[in-house]
């Protein structure tokens, strides 16, 4: 397979894909989408990048897989989080895995009741995804699952789209009541966003949308209408990690993704990720990986 990107995964590359019976999947537009089968997370045969926040609930069995290129694994009972943007891929899953899921678009997440601090729930999910629920917290999410995906199903029905979201609206809630059992830190009352918050948001965003072609700090900053030096330290304080440090993980991210998944050869890559040549690429990436880009596909 000819691959020359990180295939993105959404709720419409996921409806239209071969791999999926369409009858497995039930959606609204591209906004939402519930489904209870693991192929979806086998689409592609390497690393895929999520455009949707998607939740999984393992019923039965095990399955093992990568997030952000650090492996992990689920069992019964257990569940996952994975946030848009993050690089996903399947690994191994037992024959009698059995799983639920959801896939809710970035748009719609911005619509959605806004529900203890986000920021510290954005970090604790990038490092912890995967989590096991009580019994009774895992019947609260099969049962939201099974009464939203009826009425997803209810296509004659004149609010449809109003009733599904009202119910996601709900299921939010009470994964905020699950969080709080499992890291009461991060479900702390809601606060007003503070302005360094915002910035730190505003930074993020821009840096999915540009980390391809700009590692400087000066062109976020610029961005943002601030100084660089007041950009680095609010990123710091924020995220206790430098600008610099979060462009570098975004490069070197897709870089391994690149080398694990595509088809490109190095030079290719490193023309992708804006380097001024295949020796420049080398270098940078063996300071944060300790091997070359070769030794690190060759031992893939």
């Amino acid at each position: 397979m000819d691959i020359q990107n990180v295939p993105k995964v959404g709720i419409s590359s996921v409806v239209h894909s071969k791999h999926i019976d369409a009858d497995s999947i039930d959606v609204i537009d591209n906004d939402i989408a519930l489904f209870d089968s693991e192929s979806v997370i086998s689409l592609y045969s390497g690393p895929s990048k999520l455009e949707v926040l998607t939740i999984g609930l393992c019923l039965e069995g095990e399955g093992t897989f990568n997030i952000n290129l650090q492996d992990f694994q689920l069992s019964s009972g257990g569940m996952v989080i994975a946030l848009p943007s993050q690089i996903i891929e399947h690994r191994q899953f037992s024959p009698d895995f059995k799983g639920i899921f959801f896939a809710v678009s970035k748009s719609l997440l911005e619509t959605l009741p806004k529900v203890g601090n986000l920021l510290a729930l954005f970090f604790y999910l990038k490092d912890y995804p995967c989590f096991s629920l009580t019994p009774n917290e895992q019947r609260t999410v099969q049962e939201y699952h099974t009464f939203i995906r009826k009425r997803l199903r209810s296509k004659g029905d004149l609010y449809r789209r109003e009733v599904v979201l009202g119910l996601m609206q709900g299921f939010f809630f009470e994964l905020c009541n699950i969080f709080n059992n499992h890291a009461p830190a991060v479900t702390a009352s809601v606060k007003s966003k503070s302005r360094k918050e915002y910035i730190f948001e505003r930074f993020y965003e821009t840096l999915v949308e540009s980390y391809q072609s700009e590692r400087s700090v000066k062109f976020y900053a610029d961005q943002l209408c601030l100084t660089p030096k007041h950009l680095s330290g609010v990123v710091k304080e924020v995220s206790g990690k430098t600008v610099g440090e979060w462009i570098d993980e975004f490069v070197i991210l897709e870089a391994k993704a690149l080398l694990n998944s595509s088809s490109m050869n190095i030079q290719e890559i490193a023309d992708r990720l804006s380097f001024a040549n295949q020796s420049f690429f080398g270098k940078y990436f063996k300071h944060y990986t300790g091997m070359s880009p070769k030794e690190y596909r060759k031992n893939r």
